[in-house]
């Protein structure tokens, strides 16, 4: 079996979230965090034709991208996470499509609430886990090859 080469990726870096319609959006690389988190609000439990789902919104209505479209689907979980304050919380996990170098990755995110943090998503350990090597003194390494493929 061919072991696939891993790219170097640097501490902050731009996504695209296609299911989402959501592209270029700021993340940071976070070694110290298990899994992928993005930023959302108004995450609620529903149901939909006897499904349980859960609805929520991503972004903050202050990012520029942020499009006050709400999502729903049934395939989530609830996971007990430690945040960065070292506080168990419980949060919802999807899965979703992750746009990294122009490859798609299907990655585990939490909807989390980062209104006060810097960047709307997080990439963790389990994303990057066999495919990155983090250079420390590199930033937007997958951005620049994308804006370079554009023209």
């Amino acid at each position: 079996m061919k072991k696939r080469e891993k790219k170097i990726i640097g501490t902050r870096d731009h996504v695209d979230l296609p299911e989402f319609d959501l592209f270029d959006l700021p993340c940071k690389i976070d070694t110290g965090a298990e899994t992928s988190a993005i930023h959302c609000h108004s995450v609620r439990l529903i149901e939909i034709n006897g499904v349980e789902c859960i609805s929520f919104r991503l972004l903050d209505p202050s990012h520029e991208a942020y499009n006050n479209h709400e999502f729903h689907t049934s395939n989530f979980k609830e996971k007990k996470i430690r945040n960065s304050f070292g506080i168990s919380e419980y949060r919802f996990s999807i899965k979703c499509q992750v746009v990294l170098f122009g490859e798609k990755f299907i990655a585990d995110f939490t909807l989390a609430d980062r209104v006060r943090m810097r960047y709307p998503i997080l990439l963790g350990k389990r994303l990057l886990k066999n495919r990155f090597l983090v250079d420390v003194s590199k930033v937007d390494l997958s951005y620049k090859l994308k804006k370079e493929k554009e023209g």
